[in-house]
């Protein structure tokens, strides 16, 4: 590339922590366009600028006492009031845009359901306007003199934009993120005809799915590039089983389609620095993690004993975590010379089962219905191995936090978790233990390997400092974002 110019970057999420966050989604949306501002332009090729496009749900906006008004954003059929916030995204020099319509995002609960976990019916509608304000934006319909090269798109509840924009001759470039298939934003049909969409767009190639509407469609038909947040889990979508019955439409574009490991913000997930900590440690000063071992069995009440082995899960309890299969295999485990703590939420039958496994086996299981980010720290600290059951998934960050932390991961090989974790069988490559099934027999197995290796302290310790010294930070990820935004915008251009 001949030229240094900077790009220009409209990163479109619903969700982005500190702000506001539901799982990896706002983990990612917090650190990639941060990641992506601190590269420089290096071998004539250019810096990126980002601006976040974020909806002004009530939690967001009661965040901030410097919201400024800069434009009112108008379109056909819609009658609501919305209007454009500026601010600066939380600990950077980032613009953030709010979409402030109080009708769509001025209520309690979370940006996708109620206090009582039931999705707001509204939904479609909701982040419909969302989709067409950032339209407008991107097509510098509302006077602020600005268009962005690329519009990066993140999961369903973005979809509609790369549609929409694909109707414009004289638009910016697309990509779009699918942090998780399996979530679709899929409507009914009247849903469709009732937000006043483009009918060009209703199709079967288009967002009509199987006689309903699927948001996600939307972006995975007509973005000018796909990514998801794993190589493998890259390829594992265009098949049936992690396809969500997209699979088809994901082979079609597999050219298109390309997988980027997310990083990790070790800002934030640091043992050498975490204030969460009792004692802080890094990989020459290991001994130091024995006592936040210590700390974690007096907070969870769990008998006090360095040398016994930690066994932790934290995540959401449910299917795809594998909570089924991790419960199945609890009962064993615990009678063997091991402590498990546990914390998540999740499906209630899940929850009250690792209750009433608690009182069986008090002196062995902690289990904290919930979540709190400081006690994940301590978790992550404490524990000498962490457990990821999951069927699917697309990255993973726990095991990420893992590894960093000196916490031993024990994962199925699927996803993220096959492309970040080696088995120890590869000897001076090894960071973990990896099994190949979702079943208590590959559970059970890998965890009798994983504490046969820990009953050897010396091996231990160089297995778990080598995944300390892995880098997944987020500076290797921000430069195929940025080689990627660099070649879908030249594409557009041409």
């Amino acid at each position: 590339m001949k030229s240094s110019k900077t790009l220009q970057s409209l990163f479109v999420t619903s969700e982005a922590h500190p702000l506001i966050k539901t799982g990896g989604l706002g983990d990612v949306a917090g650190s990639l366009p941060q990641a992506l501002a601190t590269l420089k332009a290096v071998r004539q090729q250019p810096a990126v600028s980002q601006r976040i496009l974020l909806p002004g749900y009530r939690h967001v906006l009661s965040q901030f006492d410097d919201l400024k008004h800069i434009a009112n954003i108008e379109y056909t059929g819609h009658h609501g009031t919305v209007r454009l916030l500026e601010t600066t995204f939380p600990d950077s020099d980032i613009t953030l845009w709010l979409v402030d319509a109080p009708h769509c995002f001025d209520r309690d609960g979370g940006p996708y359901a109620d206090e009582n976990g039931q999705d707001w019916p509204d939904n479609a509608s909701r982040f419909a306007v969302f989709s067409r304000a950032a339209v407008a934006i991107s097509l510098n319909q509302i006077g602020l003199d600005w268009q962005p090269d690329i519009v990066h798109c993140h999961d369903w509840q973005t979809g509609l934009i790369p549609a929409l924009l694909s109707l414009h001759p004289q638009r910016p470039a697309t990509i779009f993120t699918i942090h998780n298939l399996a979530y679709q934003g899929v409507f009914s049909s009247e849903t469709f005809f009732n937000l006043g969409l483009p009918t060009e767009l209703w199709h079967m190639q288009g967002l009509e799915y199987h006689g309903n509407m699927a948001f996600i469609k939307g972006g995975l038909a007509y973005a000018d590039w796909l990514t998801t947040v794993s190589p493998t889990y890259a390829h594992e979508i265009q098949g049936p089983e992690f396809g969500f019955g997209l699979d088809g439409l994901l082979r079609h574009r597999a050219e298109q389609l390309n997988g980027i490991i997310n990083g990790v913000d070790y800002d934030d997930w640091n043992p050498a620095t975490d204030p969460a900590l009792l004692e802080n440690y890094d990989v020459d000063h290991f001994e130091k993690k024995r006592a936040n071992k210590i700390a974690l069995q007096q907070q969870t009440g769990l008998p006090v004993d360095a040398d016994i082995p930690v066994l932790a899960f934290i995540g959401r309890l449910v299917w795809q975590k594998g909570v089924d299969v991790l419960l199945q295999s609890l009962p064993q485990l615990l009678r063997l010379n091991i402590q498990c703590v546990i914390l998540g939420s999740g499906e209630h039958a899940h929850e009250q089962a690792l209750r009433e496994l608690q009182q069986r086996f008090p002196q062995k299981l902690a289990v904290t219905i919930g979540y709190n980010e400081a006690f994940a720290h301590q978790v992550e600290a404490g524990a000498d191995m962490f457990c990821m059951l999951s069927r699917y998934e697309p990255c993973g960050l726990n095991q990420l936090y893992s590894l960093r932390y000196g916490t031993v991961p024990i994962v199925r090989r699927t996803g993220g978790l096959a492309d970040t974790v080696i088995d120890a069988k590869e000897g001076a490559r090894g960071t973990g233990f990896v099994f190949d099934n979702t079943n208590q027999a590959d559970f059970i197995d890998a965890m009798q390997r994983a504490l046969s290796r820990y009953n050897s302290p010396k091996q231990w310790q160089s297995l778990a400092k080598r995944g300390m010294r892995r880098d997944y930070g987020w500076k290797q990820s921000a430069r195929h974002y940025l080689d990627l935004y660099i070649k879908v915008s030249q594409q557009n251009r041409a």
